[in-house]
């Protein structure tokens, strides 16, 4: 069968991706969907990011739900390289779908060295994350720092071989470092994470959470980045933010996404998945677009 996308060696058989960081360690996925409605319907997994070493995350709270979307200051929490190898790694790999590993790391060599752990697994690829508004080493700090990223890429490419996107964040010299990435041979662009954002638990005393941003809120915003960065790199450019449907799926492909992630909606519905992508090939046949 051909696939519906191909970028260097990763082959997608529809645009649709799970995000990051909503969809566990995919322990629970096949709770909610048949191997043969995964494999059919979603193109590529994103993991959870993973770290060098084990991180236990923000305390709480970690979520706040606002009238249009969803606060997380999750913190990344994750069991580091080595336990997610040997205790999750292989179940992943059991469904059969592209599998992209998220990386997080505070410095440059964090990146590398993570790089570098998993050369000899069976993924198809890895998504840098230099865009989380909720953590306080790496994350946003490399996403206003065009030198640093550019540094970071070219470091990472010397050691990883197969597909290679980084995950942008929304603010910042986004693009000057969309332009960097597409210079130092990154295969796509992740457009983009949360927003940073802050939510009032308490009045008095006053109680707060800061972290980012996501959900139908985020949509028209990131939608015009996606389509503003469409026509200054010619890098594929994976759209992401506030889509929950197949209409919300399609509008950013013809803004000029040639994939797209989907994450608040694997959390209020887990099958949501197969939903949108059948929702969003109905309106294609009925607006005649994409062949």
């Amino acid at each position: 069968m051909r696939p519906y996308l191909k970028i260097r060696n990763l082959e997608l058989k529809t645009p649709l991706m799970l995000a990051s960081g909503t969809w566990g360690l995919g322990e629970n996925l096949d709770l909610y969907l048949t191997k043969e409605e995964i494999k059919s319907n979603i193109g590529a997994f994103v993991s959870k990011g993973i770290s060098r070493f084990p991180k236990k995350g923000n305390p709480p709270p970690r979520l706040y739900e606002t009238p249009c979307g969803l606060i997380n200051s999750i913190g990344l929490e994750n069991p580091g390289l080595e336990v997610f190898k040997k205790d999750y790694l292989p179940k992943l790999l059991s469904y059969e779908v592209p599998l992209i590993i998220n990386l997080h790391g505070e410095e440059v060599e964090d990146f590398v060295a993570l790089a570098e752990g998993f050369k000899e697994e069976k993924v198809d690829g890895i998504e840098l994350n230099i865009s989380c508004p909720n953590v306080k080493k790496g994350g946003l700090a490399f996403s206003s720092d065009p030198k640093g990223v550019k540094t970071l890429v070219k470091e990472v490419r010397k050691v990883w071989e197969r597909f290679l996107a980084v995950k942008l964040s929304p603010v910042g010299p986004v693009y000057e470092i969309a332009e960097i990435c597409e210079k130092e041979g990154v295969d796509a662009l992740v457009v983009a994470n949360t927003y940073p954002a802050l939510g009032v638990i308490g009045l008095a005393p006053l109680k707060v959470i800061k972290g980012g941003l996501s959900g139908p809120a985020i949509k028209p915003l990131t939608l015009r980045l996606v389509y503003e960065l469409a026509q200054k790199v010619k890098l594929p450019i994976i759209g992401s933010g506030g889509i929950l449907s197949g209409k919300d799926a399609l509008e950013y492909l013809v803004c000029g996404a040639k994939a797209f992630q989907i994450g608040v909606a694997n959390l209020i519905d887990p099958t949501s998945a197969v939903k949108i992508i059948q929702e969003m090939e109905e309106l294609k046949k009925k607006h005649g677009l994409f062949g």
